[in-house]
């Protein structure tokens, strides 16, 4: 049997997807999402970081460097110290420049005991700017 021709364009009709109400959903999604983006703040804090003070004075001057290798050897000033002579060398080096701090370089492979002997004996000195930098070693 022949079929009619009204007969095959119902089917053709029947056989289109209409695309039309899934993009309305997506834009309408798309538009959800830049309005509330917009209103999601990111968690963190505002850090305000001091200005560099700018000064013609060296920097070697201006901080006492301690360095801890790998031994738990002491270094100040290229010299090996004593763990108990600490205290004195920091209260020389300090009131030779009441303004500086001590700055220590513990090493990778030092331990945390020798780096809070330090911080102590820098704080009986009275010495309580203290800082720790990386050691590039």
């Amino acid at each position: 049997m022949r079929k009619h021709h009204w007969a095959l364009a119902s089917e053709m009709e029947e056989s289109e997807i209409n695309l039309t109400p899934m993009l309305d959903v997506v834009f309408i999604m798309l538009i959800f999402f830049i309005v509330t983006a917009s209103f999601i703040k990111e968690a963190g804090i505002d850090v305000n970081r001091p200005d560099a003070p700018i000064s013609n004075e060296p920097v070697e001057n201006t901080n006492i460097l301690i360095r801890i290798n790998a031994n738990d050897e002491i270094w100040i000033d290229r010299r090996m110290i004593d763990p108990r002579a600490v205290r004195a060398n920091i209260e020389r080096l300090h009131a030779e420049n009441p303004s500086g701090s001590v700055v220590i370089q513990p090493n990778k492979r030092s331990t945390n005991k020798m780096l809070v002997t330090i911080m102590d004996a820098a704080r009986l000195a009275g010495v309580y700017n203290i800082s720790i930098a990386d050691d590039n070693s």
